[in-house]
């Protein structure tokens, strides 16, 4: 089994005995990270409904190849919040996630701290590097992910070159230590604004969907979608009256809450507790 990259992980899931076919050899997967991991906005039954998202999707495709093989289901936990900075992650959600004995352990954030113009990047990465080299030590296996390509944001963008470093990092980090890498900078699908919700930061139901494909493909399993970073087909322009109104609309409902809440040092998540805290059988 190799990562993204073409790096081979070097202790983790060994077995004397092969398994059958390609079936997943994970028992264990837990999700750790911010609102990219939880799952904002893939909610395919309403807003009122639980949230969904990529590794909840990833877990099910995972589960499902096993119990095909006759192997028992995929036991999935997610510790992921919104809004949570990378320290956190590190420090409260990583060792939850070993406690449950997980085998593989996807460990995706740094957003929230590259959105923060104060930001160092380069300890960013150390602090994900020594926790990344403790979980490998372990015999545990680690996905790690690449912050999206923002160069279509008016906004966001202003970031980008924070997180090209980050990026950087990220596949350096994974090299070092045989871990798996997800890539959204590098799916073209991702650069249609038809994959992001309303507020212009997190997915909708078809960019987690391709997301998830993507992380099969980051763990060495085919994707179950040939079309999964297919770009779609275009929309003729948007007149500049109603894009000007739309920007005016993201700026009043998504753009202010989230600048008020920084400067009073508050996140969405900070009331909020993981929706999936015990591993359980993915049927």
């Amino acid at each position: 089994m190799t990562s993204h990259d073409g790096s081979r992980p070097t202790t983790a899931g060994t077995h004397d005995d092969p398994l059958p076919g390609d079936a997943p050899r994970w028992t264990r997967y837990v999700a750790c990270g911010d609102s990219f991991s939880e799952g904002l906005w893939d909610a395919p039954d309403g807003q009122d409904a639980p949230l969904r998202g990529w590794a909840d999707q990833l877990a099910s495709h995972l589960s499902r190849r096993r119990t095909a093989a006759g192997l028992e289901p995929l036991e999935y936990a997610n510790l992921a919040v919104r809004g949570r900075l990378m320290r956190p992650i590190l420090h409260e959600q990583v060792p939850a996630a070993l406690a449950l004995d997980a085998d593989l352990v996807s460990m995706i954030g740094g957003g929230n701290d590259i959105l923060r113009p104060s930001v160092d990047v380069d300890r960013v990465a150390a602090d994900l590097e020594r926790v990344v080299a403790g979980v490998r030590a372990r015999g545990v296996d680690v996905l790690l992910g690449t912050g999206f390509d923002v160069r279509e944001s008016p906004l966001v963008r202003t970031t980008r070159a924070r997180v090209g470093i980050y990026n950087a990092h990220i596949w350096s980090i994974a090299r070092r230590h045989g871990a798996y890498v997800l890539d959204p900078w590098g799916m073209r699908s991702l650069l249609d604004w038809r994959m992001w919700s309303d507020d212009r930061i997190h997915l909708t139901t078809e960019g987690h969907t391709r997301v998830a494909q993507g992380a099969l493909v980051a763990l060495g399993q085919a994707p179950d979608r040939a079309d999964w970073d297919d770009p779609l087909a275009p929309l003729p322009p948007v007149p500049r009256l109603e894009r000007a109104r739309a920007d005016a609309r993201w700026l009043r409902e998504h753009a202010y809450p989230w600048a008020t809440r920084r400067l009073r040092r508050r996140s969405s998540g900070d009331l909020l507790t993981p929706k999936r805290p015990v591993p359980t059988p993915v049927e």
